[in-house]
Formats: structure tokens, sequence, C-alpha cells
């Protein structure tokens, strides 16, 4: 098979699964699809994805969009569930059924036991006709016109379809729901989202003993030792009774070393930068991402409300945490 032969295949799947997608809006003008929603919104309990195959991995990941996106849900194994798996569904839950021919055996076996539940069901199915389509409070039809497989047996067009219903569903209860920036990072702390909306400077900041920090009458040469120490490229200033009086960077070293100042006989309150930027306690870690940024420097002092140094923290912790 040629080069070409092998992108135009390519070209034809791809061609054929968006026909399928954009097909899908028609659907969701319907009834069926509002019932829908307004059935997993009044849903007091989880809603509980079953899916077979295919089916049931794209099941699997619309389970999880409609979790990380402020609607509780969880996926069940149709085949499981006849063995005993039926017992997570409660009465206060929501089915919904992934099949594309809507006579998947594992599903329509169970479907007496979810009726004795007296749950709403809610079919996501190819066969608007079908058994399971018949037994649902409210069907969605994602039937395609062909599958993008050219032997039209591999699940292509129709699983495509189905994830893409299940994206609409999920992101329209989101919004229903008021579901915020700072509600998906609470679902996703270890995601780079939830580390910029929910870390804190307080758990990068440098404490105690690794705080570079000297005093006010501090000859030059001694405070560049300890900026080499603490590695942070500065050092905070403080006066006598641990206020903070300024900052000493490596840009301030620069600007004194193109004034050729005697770095031995300087003091470092004669070259320090008085009116420096401050972050504090409690504040975002991308806050103080923002004034890095804004401002073009790269390490801050943290200090409390009464101007006492508490911390320090540079680029190079933000980078680390994966806030930047």
């Amino acid at each position: 098979m040629t080069d070409n032969k092998l992108q135009e295949l390519a070209c034809a799947v791809i061609d054929t699964e968006a026909r399928a997608v954009s097909a899908l809006t028609a659907q969701v003008n319907l009834p069926s699809f509002l019932q829908a929603c307004h059935l997993m919104l009044d849903c007091k309990g989880r809603v509980v994805v079953i899916g077979m195959g295919k089916s049931g991995h794209i099941a699997g990941k619309i389970a999880a969009t409609l979790a990380s996106t402020g609607t509780p849900a969880f996926f069940v194994h149709p085949g499981e569930a006849s063995h005993g798996d039926l017992g997570m569904i409660t009465p206060t839950d929501v089915v919904l059924a992934l099949s594309n021919s809507g006579e998947t055996g594992e599903i329509i076996t169970i479907l007496p036991i979810i009726k004795r539940l007296d749950v709403p069901l809610i079919a996501m199915t190819g066969n608007p006709d079908s058994t399971l389509s018949r037994a649902a409070t409210a069907n969605i039809n994602v039937s395609v016109d062909k599958e993008a497989c050219p032997l039209g047996l591999a699940p292509t067009a129709s699983t495509t379809a189905a994830l893409a219903m299940g994206d609409a569903l999920a992101v329209a209860l989101l919004q229903s729901r008021g579901f915020t920036e700072e509600d998906f990072a609470r679902s996703h702390p270890g995601g780079t989202l939830g580390r910029r909306l929910l870390l804190l400077i307080d758990d990068l900041m440098h404490t105690g003993d690794t705080i570079p920090r000297v005093g006010l009458d501090t000859p030059l040469s001694d405070a560049l030792v300890e900026m080499t120490r603490k590695g942070l490229g500065m050092t905070a200033v403080v006066d006598d009774r641990g206020k903070l009086a300024g900052v000493f960077t490596d840009g301030d070293l620069r600007r004194t070393i193109d004034q050729k100042i005697d770095l031995h006989a300087a003091l470092v309150r004669d070259l320090m930068t008085a009116d420096c930027k401050t972050v504090h306690p409690g504040m975002l870690a991308a806050e103080a991402l923002q004034i890095m940024d804004s401002t073009k420097i790269n390490a801050l002092p943290v200090v409390d409300t009464d101007n006492e140094l508490v911390g320090a923290l540079n680029m190079h912790d933000l980078l680390r945490a994966g806030v930047v």
C-alpha cells in the first residue's frame, strides 16, 4: 500500500467521524437530551454509567469526565453487575447505559433489576427502537450513518459519537451547576490547574535557617556570602527587630559592579532595594508568580502583617512545584 493510500484512508476515517459528531447537534436539540440533563441535575446520588466492550471504554471515560466536572459518577461493568455489583446502585442514583445496538445481552439482563430499583434510566444508543431504548426514561439517539471502519464492523464513528455526546452532557451539567475553576482544581490537585489554584506560598517558601537574611549593617561581601550559601538569588535585609528593610538581589549586585563600588567596604544598607515587592502567607503561589512576571524579578521575601520576615521563595521553587 502506498503512502498516499494510507493518508487517503486516514483522512476518510476522520471525515466520517467528523460528520457523525456534527450530526449530533440535531439530537441535542430534542427533548430527550434536556430530559437526560434534568434527570442528572436532580439526582441526589451518583450517575452510574454502564457499557460493554468498546462502549464500556467510552462509558468509563464519560463517568470520569462527569465526576471531575461536578457530577458524582462511576462506571459499573454490566457483566460484573449480574454477579453482585448491582448492589452499588442505590435508589437515589441515575443509570446511564451505553449500547450502540441497544440489545447488549449483559445490559438487557439487568434491566429488570434497574426497573425494580425504580431509578431513572438514561440510554445512549444507536437504535431508538431497541429494547434498551424502549426501557429508558430518556433515550439519546447517537446513531451514525456508517462506521469509519471500511468493513463496517469495528466500532469507530459510533464510539466517537457516544464520546462526544457524553462530553456534551458533562459540559452542559458543569455550566448548570456553576462549576468553577476552583472546583475543578479541587478534583485535580495533581494537575497543573490544581497546583495553580490550590498551592499556597506557605507550601513552597523557605523558612527558618533556609531564609537568606542579613542585618542592615552587614558588609556587602558578607551579604554575598549569604546569597551564595542560600541559593535564592537574593538576601533579605532586616532591622534589629526582624522587620524587612529591603532586599539585595543578583540584579543589585550587577548594578553595584557597574558603579565600581568596593564590595568589601560597602554596607548592604547603602545598596539594597528598600521599596521591594513582598508577598504574604496564605496567598496563592500563582499570585507570587504573577508578581514576579509583572515586575521582572525572580525572588520574593515573605512577610507577615507586621512586616516581619517569615520566608522567601524564588522562581525555581514555583517551577519545581509545577505552578509555572
